[in-house]
């Protein structure tokens, strides 16, 4: 049996680049086999990537839904990661990228935007740290950001 995709009535999805709105009633899709596939609440549209964990998710995503311009990607997508590899020292974090970085090796992109999709919780966590006063990397809003990353595995 193939993959079981439950959709609500509305819900727009994204199969081997064709964009698929759903009519009134929920449904299900059964994908019987490989197919490039992408929920509307998991699109982000460019301008909606405006910190460092959701530009790599963009390209990232891009990436999955784009496999022609891969490459195109692919360089964007390292760009950015580096960039964030090269300033942060908080260690989950580091495994978080490098959980991504082997999964696109892979090409394994689900699993990728996945574990991107935690690194984007963590963000917003020590930004709402910092902007509260809590202290980002502090004990509480450490503790809490750094539990949207323990569950990723390869």
């Amino acid at each position: 049996m193939g993959l079981k995709i439950n959709i609500k009535p509305g819900e727009k999805i994204v199969i081997n680049g064709a964009v698929i709105t759903v009519g009134e009633g929920a449904t299900y899709l059964i994908l019987q086999n490989h197919a490039t596939f992408l929920r509307e609440k998991d699109i982000m549209q460019e301008k909606d990537a405006t910190s460092p964990a959701k530009r790599i998710y963009f390209y990232l995503m891009l990436m999955y839904l784009d496999q022609e311009n891969y490459q195109v990607y692919y360089n964007s997508f390292m760009d950015r990661m580096l960039d964030v590899m090269g300033v942060t020292t908080m260690q989950a974090v580091r495994n978080n990228l490098m959980i991504i970085f082997e999964n696109v090796q892979q090409r394994r992109f689900y699993p990728a935007l996945k574990a991107c999709k935690a690194l984007i919780q963590f963000e917003a966590e020590l930004f709402r740290g910092w902007a509260t006063g809590v202290g980002g990397v502090g004990r509480q809003a450490g503790g809490r950001a750094e539990e949207h990353l323990s569950h990723v595995r390869l």
